[in-house]
């Protein structure tokens, strides 16, 4: 019976698989974005996600906790500066798996990309949504003036090219 076995093995030995998980989300972190089997990606979620809430919560023992998984500490600076506030009102779901039509060419394997999800703004409450559209208005009427005005237009090639010659001539 498999009762408290959680999590997938993906045919390796617990440290091998610790070693694996957490250099996929070093790369994850870095890149943003990585192309990986289907189970590998579903597994890193589990040590992805709890790192992001780490970031949120931004004080020195959640910065510790994260270094022990990235091993880095510039990574784990731009974990807590630039990632953790991408998603500070989010409640969670950081990251998105997507799967890739076509298999891995060597042996079939299922493959799927997983990437962080930049989800924008948090569900927000009505009065904010009359804002914001208020906000969009004030910013069409200055576009629209700025329309009015003449655009800047580019010489012809032909006068470039002269005016480069001259300007080698000299």
């Amino acid at each position: 019976m498999r009762h408290s076995n959680s999590g997938r093995k993906l045919s390796r030995t617990p440290a091998h698989r610790k070693a694996l998980l957490h250099n996929l989300a070093k790369a994850l972190l870095i890149h943003g974005k990585i192309r990986t089997t289907e189970m590998k990606a579903k597994e890193l979620r589990r040590v992805v996600e709890p790192l992001i809430t780490l970031a949120k919560r931004n004080d020195l023992h959640s910065r510790r906790l994260a270094y022990r998984v990235l091993n880095d500490h510039a990574l784990v600076k731009r974990l807590f500066d630039e990632i953790g506030p991408l998603f500070a009102g989010v409640p969670g779901g950081y990251t998105r798996v997507l799967k890739l039509a076509m298999p891995r060419k060597g042996d079939n394997a299922p493959m799927a990309i997983i990437e962080l999800s930049r989800a924008a703004e948090p569900v927000a409450d009505a009065k904010a949504g009359k804002d914001k559209k208020a906000a969009k208005a004030a910013d069409a009427a200055p576009a629209g003036e700025a329309a009015a005005k003449p655009k800047r237009t580019r010489k012809p090639k032909a006068e470039e090219g002269a005016a480069q010659e001259a300007g080698a001539a000299e």
